[in-house]
């Protein structure tokens, strides 16, 4: 379900409009993964959806919208799903592993629908990138997940660099999802091994930051992807910015 149409403790939609968002996105979801993305068309989704035409249009713009319920809805199940290890955990090595974990767990169910729209998605002029305006929510909820892994961790983190660490984890995340699309090991063994060895690197990484003389370095990676990713520059604060 989307992020706005999602209860915090994981519950159903409760309203009949809500139910309805639901149906057509869980039928949309479903149809783009037994005929692929291109070939399924908003009048198929109707129709499989048991609404009109129409009907379907006012809650979904197009296609491209219904991929950002998708988003929105993976965003929203990882919030829920990292609460539990966030409450228990303060070693930032462990609460990074367990939310990345925690995502490759909620992603496992999508994988092939996730290969069939990579196509799509990796297009940096499609709605469906996932640095694109129409990805924005979606995105930075995903950020606010690092920001609360940052947060709740035993390691300190400099003020100047509260904002920067956590997009740039979120950035390590993507290239996480990338190797997870193409790993075809059974059960994606190699993904969670990924998110193990990354989670280590990146907390070693957060560590070695409080001194002073590797901060312009950290936020010189930062200016890079602000400078050079598309759809970054909006989204992340002047790396040169001084906290107030």
């Amino acid at each position: 379900m989307p992020a706005k149409n999602v209860e915090d403790d994981g519950a159903a939609p409760s309203s009949k409009s809500e139910q309805t968002r639901a149906l057509i996105l869980e039928t949309a979801m479903r149809l783009f993964q037994e005929r692929g993305y291109d070939k399924t068309t908003m009048r198929a989704i109707a129709k499989e959806a048991g609404v009109s035409v129409g009907n379907a249009y006012y809650y979904f713009e197009g296609k491209e919208h219904l991929i950002q319920g998708f988003y929105d809805r993976i965003a929203a199940e990882h919030q829920v799903a990292v609460r539990e290890v966030l409450a228990r955990e303060t070693d930032l090595e462990a609460r990074l592993a367990g939310v990345l974990r925690a995502w490759l767990d909620i992603a496992t169910p999508y994988h092939e629908f996730a290969v069939q729209f990579f196509k799509n998605a990796a297009d940096p002029d499609s709605p469906l990138s996932p640095f694109s305006e129409e990805s924005e929510h979606a995105r930075v909820e995903a950020i606010s997940v690092h920001r609360q892994v940052l947060a709740g961790a035993r390691t300190k983190v400099p003020e100047e660099l509260r904002d920067v660490l956590p997009e740039l984890m979120w950035l390590s995340q993507m290239g996480l999802v990338l190797y997870w699309i193409f790993d075809r090991t059974p059960g994606r063994e190699r993904s969670y091994r990924l998110a193990e060895r990354g989670a280590r690197l990146t907390a070693r990484g957060v560590a070695l930051a409080r001194f002073r003389v590797l901060r312009p370095l950290v936020r010189e990676v930062h200016e890079l992807f602000t400078d050079f990713l598309p759809g970054m520059t909006k989204m992340m604060p002047d790396p040169g910015r001084r906290p107030e």
